[in-house]
């Protein structure tokens, strides 16, 4: 039987998926697992160096996948910063949901939790882009080594809580997952309602105006 050409990486994480849930391990190696699929070894380097490199493109795969289908709604664009947070969290777990039995096994398969979330520095990178381009609203804090320090906080904590909503989902039990959709909901709103700038702008002007005028005072 010919090799078959036209394999595109999309089509060899389909293999692998498959495999892993079939066997519930790894190929032994990329020559069996390409000979097992009918195509030539070198084709999977062209697209990846090793399983442990497919897997992360997988869960970037999940992000990527969700991007784009938020994208195909017009009204997402319009979306404020918070809309359009929530809209990706119910669609990033639709995505997820729809691949349960690879996700449960890839993340539960490692008794080294670092190693869990090792696999997902891809979508890390790509989340903490996401969160970035989402211009939400911080304090201005006047100072640019200040303004990196809180940008990155932002996108750490943001990071942490997606890694909790996973951790939720997984042990989720109710129907439809309905439990997460509340979670996601409770969170995402609590993190907004708690970066609500206004207030805590108002009190550093008001602690500027008093410091200053405190100095004022004592010249």
């Amino acid at each position: 039987m010919a090799k078959k050409k036209n394999v595109t990486a999309e089509d060899i994480i389909s293999f692998y998926m498959d495999f892993v849930l079939e066997n519930e391990k790894q190929p032994s190696s990329v020559y069996k697992f390409s000979k097992i699929n009918n195509f030539e070894e070198s084709i999977f380097y062209n697209f990846f160096n090793s399983f442990d490199t497919l897997e992360k493109h997988i869960f970037n795969a999940f992000y990527n996948h969700t991007i784009k289908a938020l994208e195909t709604d017009q009204a997402y664009s319009e979306f404020d910063s918070r809309t359009k947070l929530l809209s990706f969290y119910y669609t990033f777990f639709e995505m997820l949901t729809a691949n349960r039995s690879y996700v449960v096994y890839a993340l539960n398969k490692h008794k080294n939790k670092l190693k869990s979330v090792s696999m997902l520095s891809n979508l890390k990178n790509s989340f903490s882009d996401y969160i970035t381009g989402l211009d939400i609203d911080t304090i201005d804090l006047k100072q640019e080594k200040l303004e990196k320090i809180q940008q990155k906080t932002l996108k750490e904590s943001a990071w942490i809580q997606l890694l909790i909503t996973i951790k939720f989902w997984l042990d989720d039990t109710s129907s439809s997952f309905e439990k997460t959709d509340i979670f996601i909901e409770k969170s995402v709103n609590t993190t907004f309602d708690l970066l609500d700038t206004k207030p805590l702008q108002s009190i550093i002007d008001l602690g500027k105006f008093i410091y200053k005028e405190k100095i004022n005072m004592n010249l």
